[in-house]
């Protein structure tokens, strides 16, 4: 709704400025000029990336259509789980959440917080750093080291599409030139015509440069924009872990890593203190009502 909002503001703001200027808006429309410019643009970005990326290009605007972000109550399960697996890897060793690191899906302590199955890379990182912790990777200098070199790995993957999209963005005013060009070409070859076709002609040919940077500056760079924050909220996840495992092989309490998991996070979506304690003691308390019935 909100990217659909945008669209129509700067439609509506641009087109209506031209007809208050008295403007007639049937010379805008030039289906020529408008199949020059988004056909080569679309044509460049199909040469310019892989299949993988065109792919993700199609779900990233499908997720920016729908507005949806990384929330706090997201990352407050992020936290919270990690305090969970933390806390029973601390009074009982590592080897007893074997089973709910090799096979999340059917975990009871992942099972607490079902939100982090929209993240399934997010999920398979904390696992596989944990599961190297249980192997006996101590040394947090090593360890930290290596989801470093993973996290800034991710985050050149996830920022393929935004771009990509922002190099369409950059190239569509000089396609808007190429289609002005070939309109004003297309206008001196009838150079014998009355003033007003000809004027019409050299008007819409310069149609292709106003199309060009409107595409640009008004469409294709914002949406390039909204899939780089949120490329970039996804990444939070992975350093929100970093953070939790890095103060956990350091020696702090689980309590101490789940707020160096908060802290790294935006102010807009960090959940508060008291939060992160009301759902941790929420998860301790689930935890103690399970081993007094298996008991």
């Amino acid at each position: 709704m909100r990217l659909l909002f945008g669209i129509v503001a700067v439609f509506l703001s641009v087109l209506g400025g031209f007809a208050a200027m008295g403007g007639r808006m049937g010379v805008l429309w030039q289906p020529v000029e408008i199949v020059i410019i988004v056909g080569a643009g679309i044509g460049g970005y199909v040469i310019a990336n892989s299949m993988a990326v065109l792919r993700a290009t199609m779900r990233t605007i499908g997720a920016v259509a729908r507005g949806r972000h990384t929330s706090k109550d997201e990352y407050l399960d992020l936290i919270s789980l990690l305090y969970a697996l933390l806390r029973q890897a601390k009074s009982k060793g590592v080897s007893n959440i074997e089973s709910d690191i090799d096979k999340p899906e059917d975990s009871p302590i992942f099972a607490q917080y079902p939100s982090v199955f929209r993240q399934p890379r997010c999920v398979t990182f904390l696992c596989d750093y944990m599961r190297l912790i249980a192997l006996g990777q101590d040394n947090p200098h090593d360890l930290e080291a290596l989801m470093n070199e993973e996290i800034e790995t991710i985050g050149r993957e996830l920022n393929q599409v935004p771009k990509a999209l922002q190099n369409l963005a950059d190239a569509l005013p000089a396609l808007g030139i190429v289609a002005a060009v070939l309109g004003v070409i297309n206008a001196m070859s009838a150079i014998s015509e009355p003033p007003e076709v000809l004027g019409h002609m050299i008007g819409g040919a310069l149609t292709g440069t106003f199309l060009g940077v409107l595409l640009s500056y008004g469409l294709v760079g914002p949406i390039a924009a909204a899939a780089r924050h949120r490329r970039e909220s996804e990444l939070t996840l992975f350093i929100c872990v970093r953070a939790g495992l890095g103060a956990y092989l350091r020696g702090s309490p689980p309590q101490v890593c789940a707020e160096f998991a908060r802290k790294v996070l935006f102010a807009d979506t960090q959940p508060s203190l008291a939060e992160v304690e009301v759902a941790t003691t929420l998860s301790s308390q689930a935890k103690a009502r399970e081993a007094s019935q298996t008991a």
